[in-house]
């Protein structure tokens, strides 16, 4: 029986109305659970990325990313697995300011964290980490008994260790149009 892996799934498109909701409704037809998205605009003029990570099988992330490139606005989709990228995550922590005063522990585990304080009111202070999942989590555990007020994370980032030929690709694209 086949392994299921993590992938990372690069979605390079135009940014058309609409194609959230058919990307989406390929991986809920199949019962599958997103674990992190994100967008931006890519390298090229004009042309978004989708960065989505799931859990699967090769044979299911080759339909998957099949099904996908077949989407009117999609340019090219890819799959990579975690070895062929380079990937981080951003999260942001409010905690009470009295901690950052009172608990001088706090700083020792802001510190060890490599996360940074962006901002401080007398009510609450921002912390920002960049970083792998496990270290985002950790530091939310270590900061918890301090009373964290609020919590977010970012989808998965990612670029290819090898070249993925976006630019070329697109190229032929507008050439075909």
């Amino acid at each position: 029986m086949e392994e299921k892996q993590l992938y990372t799934i690069s979605i390079y498109s135009e940014n058309n109305i609409g194609l959230l909701n058919r990307i989406s409704a390929i991986f809920l037809k199949r019962h599958i659970n997103i674990e992190s998205f994100s967008t931006s605009p890519s390298e090229i003029k004009n042309v978004f990325r989708f960065v989505i990570v799931v859990q699967m099988t090769q044979t299911k992330i080759k339909k998957i990313v099949g099904q996908i490139e077949k989407q009117v606005d999609v340019i090219k989709a890819f799959y990579h697995t975690d070895e062929e990228t380079i990937f981080q995550e951003s999260a942001l922590y409010k905690v009470k300011s009295s901690a950052l005063f009172e608990e001088r522990h706090i700083q020792n585990v802001i510190k060890e964290s490599h996360a940074n304080i962006v901002t401080v009111s007398p009510e609450f202070f921002v912390i920002e980490k960049t970083g792998f999942r496990h270290e985002t989590e950790k530091l939310y555990n270590d900061l918890a008994p301090y009373g964290l007020l609020q919590f977010v994370r970012s989808g998965r980032i990612s670029v290819t260790k090898s070249k993925m030929g976006i630019s070329e690709i697109l190229n032929t694209f507008k050439k075909n149009k």
